[in-house]
């Protein structure tokens, strides 16, 4: 028969909480899997975070992304869909209004 597990809903922390769970992992003394449980995290969202947080925290400009760099990303994605979209709507106006004014 298979065993039907019950699947927890995805949840939200706040960078302040993931900061603290990674303080609580580093200065505790014990292993992750345990500081997860005692969190109620699995294992492998708190090994995200610290490996996160050591790439946040490094100085170097090449490896892994830092968060802030993320962020960075995503905000010139965002602008960058946004210019596009207005450059090709000034195309078609630009096509439309040549077209009518002949």
């Amino acid at each position: 028969m298979a065993r039907m597990t019950k699947r927890r809903s995805r949840r939200h922390f706040t960078a302040e909480y993931k900061r603290e769970a990674v303080r609580l992992a580093r200065a505790s003394g014990k292993g992750v899997a345990e500081v997860a449980q005692e969190l109620d995290l699995t294992e492998t969202s708190l090994r995200a975070w610290i490996k996160q947080a050591d790439v946040d925290e490094r100085q170097a400009s090449d490896g892994p992304l830092t968060s802030a760099e993320r962020a960075e990303i995503a905000r010139l994605r965002r602008e960058l869909r946004k210019v596009t979209q207005e450059r090709d709507v000034l195309k078609k106006a630009t096509a439309f209004f040549a077209k009518t004014s002949t």
